[in-house]
Formats: C-alpha cells, structure tokens, sequence
C-alpha cells in the first residue's frame, strides 16, 4: 500500500512545490549568458538540475512570516540559491569531497571538467552579488541590499562556509570532538540556512528581536539538516539520495560520532529547539515548523 502524508505535509508539500515554482521561474530570468558558452552549460546545469530549493524557499517563508511581500525576496533568494550551488559545484571537486553526483546528475567536474567547473562555481557566485548589487522592482533599497549582500558574503567567507570546509579538509581521517564536529557543520552547512532565513527577514524589515528568533530557528535547523545528511550518507542509497553516500567513512560524523540513533534523537532535539524559537509567532510560524518537521524526516 502506498504510504499516505499526514494532512500538515500534504500542505507543507503544496507550500514548498508553490515556493519552488517562483523561485525556479525566477533563477530562469536571472540566468545570463555571454560569450562563454562551455563555462554557462556547466553553471545552467548544475543550478537547473532537479533541487528542492529549500535555503530560497526559507528566504520567502522567513519574509512571508513577518508578513513581508515574498515576490520583493526572489531576486534575493534566488542569490542564495547560486551561491548554494557554486558551493555544491566546489565541493564536489577531486581535491575536496570528490563526489561522482549530485542532484541525481554526474557531478559538474564529471559532465564538464575541472577546470570549467571551478569557472561556473565563480560565475555563479559573480551573478548572485550582481543581482544584489542591481536590484529589482519592488525590492529593498540600496542600503538594504548591501545589508542582504553582505550577509551572505559573511555566510561563505573565512569565518562561514569557507571555515567549515578548510577544517573539514584538515580534519578527514582524523578522530575529532564534538564541538570541531559542531564548528564544521554550523559553518559548512549552517551558516549559509542561517543567512537565507536572515536575508528574508531583514527584507521585512525584521525588527532585533525578531531577527535574533528567525535565526535561532535557522541555525538549529541547518544542523539538524546537516545530521540528516549523515544519516542519509551512512543508511541510504545513491538512487535515493542523488549524490554520493559512503563519502564520509573517512571522516568523524556525527552518525560515528553518536550512532545512527544517537544523531537521530540529537536532530529531534535541535528541530525542537528550532520550533521553539517561533514561539513569539504564535500560530503565523507554523509553515516553517512543519519546514522543520520536513527536514528531519527525510530521505535526500
């Protein structure tokens, strides 16, 4: 018998394809082309391959809970979601994670080589500051997109991504402890959800304190889905999970850091600590709590 979704996923399900369309319709008007056509089909492939979109789509959710316009979030959104996958694109390298897939595709480095790969991961993250620094109708002003820009340059730079990753490098057939385990992941995986659901707040125009929730609800979620990963690494299949899996046994996770039931309950944990910073919300959060629901739940 096909297994039935509860009535909140079926609606969670409807919010995210929603979501998904707009900022799929939207990454196609952003998309430019010039004069390098190898370096564009690799970018185009990677960012069109197939993707859930959720960094994007808690822009939006972000925005829409502090009853902000979400169309005036795509471009922004959309930003994330470049940046997003140059980063997949990178870490996918032979020098860094040397994975074969992604997104149920062959890998950019595989479909297009190394180096053409490593310039559409640049002309990705080139495009998503452009857009910013562009702006659009209806968006925030100037001072307000340099806000948004320089939240996501802080999201991937030496004390974000670009962190998490240099020690997750430096740190591959080591035995490490639980805070680096934590330091990795909250940069490597968390840092760039913590600035997406950021980035839809301030466009709301989000007042301290409600900042301060949305990104206590981001950053325990981008952990939580961080562990799931693991989770799907160590349990699952490559056909299920659209890349590689068994890529970390050379790595402490934290699925051989605490077992896979050990990192289950402690991704229950953090998405409980997720939805309770929405309390001050009220019933207007339960979009992203049924998000948070979603991503423990998981198979990809």
């Amino acid at each position: 018998m096909a297994e039935v979704a509860a009535p909140e996923f079926r609606d969670l399900e409807r919010t995210l394809e929603d979501r998904r369309q707009k900022v799929e319709a939207a990454l196609r008007r952003l998309f430019v082309t010039g004069r390098a056509r190898a370096v564009e089909a690799a970018a185009e492939s990677s960012l069109f391959a197939p993707a859930k979109r959720l960094r994007p789509i808690l822009s939006l959710l972000a925005a829409e809970l502090l009853r902000g316009d979400p169309e005036a979030v795509v471009p922004a959104a959309c930003a994330v979601e470049m940046v997003h996958t140059a980063s997949l694109i990178l870490d996918d390298l032979p020098c860094m994670d040397d994975a074969a897939t992604r997104r149920g595709r062959p890998s950019c480095h595989v479909a297009h080589g190394e180096a053409t790969a490593v310039l559409a991961a640049f002309a990705l993250l080139n495009r998503a500051f452009e857009v910013l620094a562009e702006g659009w109708p209806g968006g925030p002003d100037a001072a307000g997109r340099g806000r948004a820009a320089s939240e996501l340059a802080r999201a991937i730079g030496f004390d974000g991504m670009i962190a998490g990753q240099s020690a997750d490098l430096a740190t591959t057939e080591r035995v490490i402890d639980f805070p680096t385990l934590e330091f990795i992941h909250s940069r490597k995986t968390g840092a760039l959800f913590t600035a997406s659901a950021a980035i839809g707040a301030m466009a709301a125009r989000a007042r301290p304190s409600e900042l301060a929730s949305v990104v206590a609800y981001a950053k325990n979620l981008g952990l939580a889905f961080q562990i799931v990963d693991d989770l799907i690494d160590a349990t699952g299949g490559t056909a299920e999970a659209g890349k590689d899996v068994g890529k970390d046994l050379k790595k402490t996770t934290f699925v051989s850091f605490s077992g896979v039931e050990g990192a289950r309950a402690l991704a229950r944990e953090l998405i409980a600590a997720s939805q309770a910073a929405l309390a001050p919300f009220g019933t207007r959060a339960e979009p992203l709590r049924e998000l948070a629901r979603y991503v423990v739940t998981r198979r990809r």
